[in-house]
């Protein structure tokens, strides 16, 4: 049986995707240089019950370097790649922007060029919302204009699916662009809202709240993420773009009060003006993922954060 290659595979995303791909019987490839934007223990962690399964092989080693991508796709034949690894987050985009360029333009490019000698069927690629900037349409479909990125990790994220396009274009591999809505869930990168909030509130250390609490996010909570990556992965014929998102904005104020309802503590507000690259809201129409994949959000933002707490309060 053919192999998946998931690049970040010991991210959050990551990682549960491949504890989904090892269940269903799939062998799986992660490649994975475990960057220290958050410590590489917790990303090992994150591998422990898939490092059991006698179908999964670890690369470790960086997206951008060819004998690193090619160690991945040569020790068995691969005949998908699920391409989650990413230089990820809005705002240190800005303080650094050519590092994002490099991970996820040049990585990119590298893992293609691989893909495309390595004759590799199907790329999944792991888009974001971001590509949408600040649109005043809602809810944002695929159809949408995406060319106003307001920071450069969503720049970095619409190129990404333009490179892939190009792929498609030129060589007939078979390609799906998945736009992520704010996912969240166990193992959530500790930079994150949810995550770092729920610390915060926990300790009793006040919230740094940029803008007036009022700009929403579309949740999506991890395993309906992975419901929709598995069906792409299957579905993939042509190039496509698909939203994933929970199809149901939470404002930042509901959100925090949320978490503090859940922990049990108040929450402190630090109010401060809103932040360059933020957008004002996210909000995913999923028509199409629903008639083309049959796909559909199933957990809701109270389950989804009663389902965070419970793994929080286990490894906080």
């Amino acid at each position: 049986m053919a192999a998946t290659l998931v690049t970040g595979g010991a991210g959050f995303i990551g990682s549960h995707l491949v504890e989904r791909l090892l269940r269903d019987g799939r062998r799986v490839v992660v490649l994975d240089n475990f960057d220290p934007f958050y410590a590489a223990a917790v990303k090992r962690d994150n591998l422990e019950r898939a490092r059991k399964d006698p179908g999964f092989r670890l690369v470790e080693g960086d997206i951008r370097e060819p004998k690193a991508v090619e160690d991945a796709l040569s020790g068995e034949p691969v005949d998908t790649v699920i391409h989650l690894a990413a230089k990820a987050g809005v705002r240190p985009s800005i303080e650094d922007p050519a590092a994002y360029v490099s991970v996820n333009l040049d990585g990119t490019v590298t893992l293609l060029e691989a893909c495309r000698r390595s004759k590799v069927r199907t790329f999944v690629f792991g888009s974001s919302s971001s590509v949408y900037g600040d649109n005043e349409k809602v809810p944002f479909s695929e159809d949408d204009p995406v060319d106003h990125p307001v920071s450069p990790y969503a720049a970095t994220k619409r190129a990404g699916e333009l490179l892939a396009h190009t792929y498609h274009h030129l060589f007939g591999m078979r390609v799906s662009c998945l736009r992520f809505f704010t996912v969240y869930g166990p193992r959530q990168r500790p930079d994150l809202a949810i995550h770092a909030f729920a610390r915060r509130i926990a300790a009793g250390l006040p919230l740094p709240v940029f803008g007036d609490g009022t700009s929403g996010r579309d949740y999506t909570y991890v395993d309906d993420i992975v419901d929709g990556i598995v069906a792409a992965s299957a579905r993939t014929i042509g190039f496509h773009v698909w939203n994933l998102g929970g199809a149901s904005p939470v404002t930042l104020d509901a959100m925090i009060a949320r978490l503090a309802e859940g922990l049990g503590k108040p929450a402190v507000l630090d109010r401060r003006p809103p932040q360059p690259g933020d957008v004002r809201r996210t909000f995913a129409d999923v028509t199409r993922a629903r008639r083309e994949l049959d796909w559909t959000p199933h957990v809701d933002f109270d389950e989804g954060i009663d389902r965070f707490l419970a793994w929080f309060g286990e490894h906080a």
